[in-house]
């Protein structure tokens, strides 16, 4: 999520509904400016006894982040709190129970990217070696329950933690029991952002399967390949889902701004604090009539922060987010950019990932949605066979849009490469969260902490 650090006193006021589509106008580059952009969140654990450890406590979160900045990170102060970096390679910050996320520059290829994640990740070893901290790749903490963690000292953490259960009952588990990759893409149009939205808002349910790592719950298999995706259906329906109205004849920019308007709001940021605004409408705060700040009407930059907010399966801001993979090892965080970009970077690949999934119906991508979560690479595809046997075909598309973009690194190796961790997985035709059940019910006999040895980055 993302990490305020100064007010929008300065930014345009709203004066108009005309204005909200500006950030996602903006966001419009042409071809040769196109980046990625990595999200990838990690559990922080003591290697004493598997525990989360506190933001205060010694050799904890504090301390990890405090550790980090001889690296070159910068601190990035909220209430007097460091509750995230800032560097050349983008932004380190904390995820409500002290999963610990790197936000990666806007990077040119995917060699960049798999570059600046391996010096992340080497980073947080050498000073979790330090502090006996280390750092598990999975979609949902495996052993933990709610009580076991704790919350980090962000403003909008606490205004989110009081109102997730008022609007469905696994909110609080998706704050503060999992972690996920992301992939943030660019666009060069409206046309061209609304047929990248619908093609990876049709496949994202090929990435989660594929992704899948979170079958255990406190302990024990809990039946599903990705309960980290299982928790988003009961989160909060008013901002997330699949989004059908993406598919509508006319959708473009307008139409996510009525979607938007229809989120109710958290927060508003001011003066370096988080105001409680849950619930209240931003339609009303565009009239100078929102509760939490009566009388004033809101700055750009809320309307930004309010974007933020939205958690469906693709989400756009000035940029396309991808948002259906578990959090997993190094390769499979350098895999998910490698699927989508070799998806949506490249024309040919793009129109012939949208000839795959354009005759699929709203109910289809529904049923598809709620299938994969515990099936994973096993559930049914639209039009027959399975997910995994889809996979197959998507990969072959990406893997095509990866060589035509003709990004090699100094060995004169094209991209095509990353996308081996996905294509084992596919050839298996199970999940990843196959072979965690078959590794706990196999060698590690039922224990769980096995996992942390096997693991761990």
């Amino acid at each position: 999520m993302s990490t305020r650090t100064a007010s929008g006193s300065n930014d345009p006021i709203v004066e108009s509904r005309d204005q909200l589509a500006v950030p996602m106008i903006k966001g419009e580059k042409p071809k040769d400016r196109w980046r990625i952009g990595t999200e990838h969140e990690k559990f922080v654990y003591r290697t004493a006894d598997h525990r989360a450890p506190s933001y205060d406590e010694p050799g904890g979160i504090h301390d990890l982040l405090m550790a980090l900045t001889r690296f070159g990170w910068e601190p990035v102060i909220e209430g007097g709190k460091v509750i995230a970096l800032a560097g050349s390679d983008g932004t380190v910050s904390l995820e409500p129970a002290g999963q610990l996320e790197l936000s990666g520059a806007p990077l040119e290829n995917l060699h960049q990217t798999c570059a600046e994640t391996g010096r992340h990740l080497k980073q947080v070893k050498e000073v979790g070696a330090e502090l006996g901290l280390g750092f598990l790749g999975v979609g949902m903490w495996p052993d933990k329950t709610r009580a076991e963690l704790p919350i980090m000292p962000k403003g909008r953490y606490k205004i989110m933690l009081d109102h997730m259960p008022r609007v469905g009952s696994m909110g609080l588990d998706m704050m503060l029991r999992t972690c996920t990759v992301q992939t943030n893409l660019d666009y060069q149009s409206e046309a061209d952002m609304v047929q990248k939205f619908r093609v990876s808002l049709a496949l994202q349910p090929l990435a989660t399967a594929l992704f899948a790592s979170s079958p255990f719950t406190e302990g024990k298999p809990n039946g599903f390949m990705s309960y980290r995706s299982h928790i988003w259906t009961d989160t909060d329906p008013a901002r997330t889902g699949m989004l059908p109205f993406v598919f509508e004849d006319g959708f473009g920019y307008e139409r996510y701004v009525d979607y938007m308007l229809d989120v109710p709001m958290y927060f508003v940021f001011r003066d370096g604090k988080y105001i409680d605004a849950a619930g209240q409408s931003f339609r009303d705060f565009l009239k100078g009539e929102l509760p939490a700040l009566p009388g004033e009407k809101p700055h750009l930059s809320d309307w930004n922060d309010h974007l933020s907010t939205a958690f469906p399966e693709v989400r756009l801001k000035s940029f396309l987010e991808m948002r259906g993979a578990d959090g997993g090892p190094w390769n499979r965080i350098c895999a998910l950019p490698a699927l989508w970009v070799g998806l949506l970077y490249d024309q040919g690949a793009l129109d012939a990932a949208w000839d795959l999934v354009k005759g699929w119906s709203i109910e289809e991508q529904q049923t598809l949605r709620d299938a994969v979560p515990r099936d994973g690479l096993c559930a049914p595809a639209p039009g027959g066979g399975t997910v995994g046997e889809l996979a197959h075909r998507v990969l072959d598309i990406a893997a095509a849009g990866l060589a035509a973009r003709g990004e090699v690194n100094s060995m004169g190796d094209n991209e095509v490469g990353f996308l081996e961790p996905l294509r084992r997985i596919a050839k298996n035709g199970k999940s990843p969260a196959h072979d965690l059940l078959d590794r706990y019910e196999g060698p590690w006999g039922g224990d769980l902490s096995k996992i942390y040895d096997e693991l761990s980055f």
